[in-house]
């Protein structure tokens, strides 16, 4: 069936249309596509998640985050044992997936580093800081406290609040203040330098970016769902091309250099369908198609699957 899909941001109909089939398993990004922000209700969220559960419908959250700011660090509280057997959590940037046994969330796949790796990754990152520093006179603050990444904040004046997402600001804001600095290359100097430094190290390093930080780890969201993926297809022979995914940071922050939910894109997952909820102007991956609407967006097409 043919549907025209609405923009509930502005309360018009678009040209868009999409022939949107029944999914069996639709992944998705949390901050910025179920959610406006970690702090944000999730009554929305969890009303149109609840009747694809209970489908039997996957449905697997992808974020960089922890399971401590999914809806609380309580998602499980939301949902019945039964629609829990069909939500999985790929979460830490390709650290930790979930699955819920008897109502509890449950790590079956992590990609955690031991504690030498784990140092190696803290100085890799502080050198990349000191690097930027010495060499280009720009200033960076350093996260070291998540799993098995570190978060390099390129524009650490330019606070997000609680919403954690790109800003549309901040593209332009960066390719100014890299030139500022004389950094030339742009964000694929970046990148360059934090391969570079990891190998200085004997650690590949799988660097990415969202604009405001370079995020600098052993793994990305590409482990998430390929462990995820291959979970749900041995147990349901679920094919690639019977799922969605829908995220807001899929957007190219420069030639070559898209954002974090493109990662989602594997050598697995590449015959699925992509969707961009963002507003951001841009380029995306061949695969993606931007519609644009936000939350509201992507929950209505929860809605309708469940119809």
């Amino acid at each position: 069936m043919k549907r025209a899909v609405t923009d509930k941001t502005s309360g018009e109909e678009t040209e868009l249309e999409k022939r949107y089939q029944k999914y069996k398993a639709i992944f998705f990004d949390w901050d910025g596509t179920a959610v406006l922000s970690r702090k944000a209700p999730v009554e929305e969220a969890v009303s149109a998640m609840k009747p694809l559960l209970k489908k039997g419908v996957k449905l697997v959250i992808v974020s960089g985050t922890t399971i401590e700011n999914i809806a609380g660090g309580r998602i499980e509280s939301y949902f019945t044992e039964e629609e829990l057997d069909n939500l999985y959590l790929g979460l830490g940037r390709g650290a930790y997936d979930y699955a819920f046994r008897k109502g509890k969330p449950c790590i079956f796949h992590e990609l955690m580093p031991d504690a030498k790796c784990l140092e190696k990754i803290h100085r890799i990152c502080f050198e990349i800081h000191m690097e930027l520093k010495n060499r280009y006179d720009l200033d960076t603050d350093i996260v070291f406290s998540r799993p098995n990444y570190c978060k390099i904040d390129l524009m650490p004046k330019a606070l997000r609040g609680d919403n954690l997402f790109m800003q549309e600001s901040e593209l332009d804001m960066l390719k100014e203040s890299l030139s500022a600095h004389g950094i030339t290359g742009g964000l694929k100097e970046l990148i360059k330098i934090a391969g570079e430094t990891g190998k200085k190290f004997d650690l590949e390093i799988k660097p990415t970016c969202d604009a405001k930080y370079l995020e600098a780890g052993i793994s990305s969201k590409s482990d998430n769902v390929n462990a995820i993926f291959q979970r749900i297809q041995k147990e349901t022979g679920i094919k690639a091309e019977e799922c969605a995914f829908w995220g807001d940071e899929f957007t190219g922050i420069e030639e070559g250099i898209f954002g974090s939910d493109s990662f989602m894109i594997t050598e697995l997952t590449k015959d699925g369908d992509f969707f961009d909820v963002s507003k951001l102007p841009g380029g995306r991956p061949e695969k993606v198609e931007w519609i644009g609407g936000g939350v509201e967006r992507f929950l209505g097409f929860l809605r309708e699957q469940a119809i």
